[in-house]
């Protein structure tokens, strides 16, 4: 597991390894989780990389904006931790079973 503080370690980090799965928050200090996803989108090492953004904006402009950049999943907070688990989980297998 590889952590940041903000998006812009976030994804200077990315240069290094390519994760299974991203939990980002819409807001992050540097580089706001949308940002980073449409870096990672950008990037065709990186842009297969699910992405779950877990946010305290759940206005419906705030999930259609991040459907329409790549986001794999959404999650308002508060959320189910056996939810994120569960997405966390279907994407690994995902991954596993594409590879």
């Amino acid at each position: 597991m590889v952590t940041a503080r903000d998006g812009s370690r976030r994804w200077r980090s990315l240069l290094e390894v390519v994760p299974d799965v991203m939990l980002v928050d819409i807001e992050m200090p540097r580089m706001d989780g949308f940002d980073l996803t449409r870096n990672v989108r950008a990037d065709k090492r990186l842009a297969r990389v699910p992405i779950i953004m877990i946010t305290s904006r759940t206005a419906d402009k705030h999930q259609n904006y991040a459907k329409e950049i790549g986001v794999s999943h959404f999650l308002g907070k508060p959320y189910r931790e056996d939810d994120l688990i569960e997405k966390i989980s279907g994407f690994l297998k995902e991954r596993r079973a594409a590879a």
